[in-house]
């Protein structure tokens, strides 16, 4: 059975705004610089946008960065989750989330 719309309504979708892909494009443009990423997707879907970070075009996503609206009020809408599926940071703020993935472009000098 198929779900039947009003004419002129489509399907909600969620997606980054402007602002949050500066931000994530931003991290990204730098761990490709570094050598630690080379490919990237994005999914918008009904209830979230995925941008999922890869080190190779045909693996698993290394990082996914996810944005849930509907939690936005809970734990946060943001989140970085990592190859295993481990919740590796979530909150409101995006550049904050993503903090944790910055930390592993800073590396020990000798």
């Amino acid at each position: 059975m198929t779900v039947q719309h009003p004419i002129g309504m489509a399907p909600q979708q969620v997606s980054f705004d402007r602002r949050e892909l500066s931000v994530i494009l931003g991290l990204y443009g730098r761990m490709v610089a570094a050598g630690e990423w080379r490919d990237y997707g994005i999914s918008n879907l009904r209830d979230c946008a995925i941008f999922s970070v890869f080190r190779r075009t045909a693996e698993n996503p290394l990082y996914r960065i996810e944005k849930h609206p509907r939690l936005r009020n809970r734990q946060g809408m943001y989140s970085v989750i990592g190859m295993d599926g481990r919740i590796l940071k979530r909150g409101s703020d995006l550049r904050s989330v993503l903090r944790v993935l910055e930390r592993k472009l800073i590396r020990a000098v000798e």
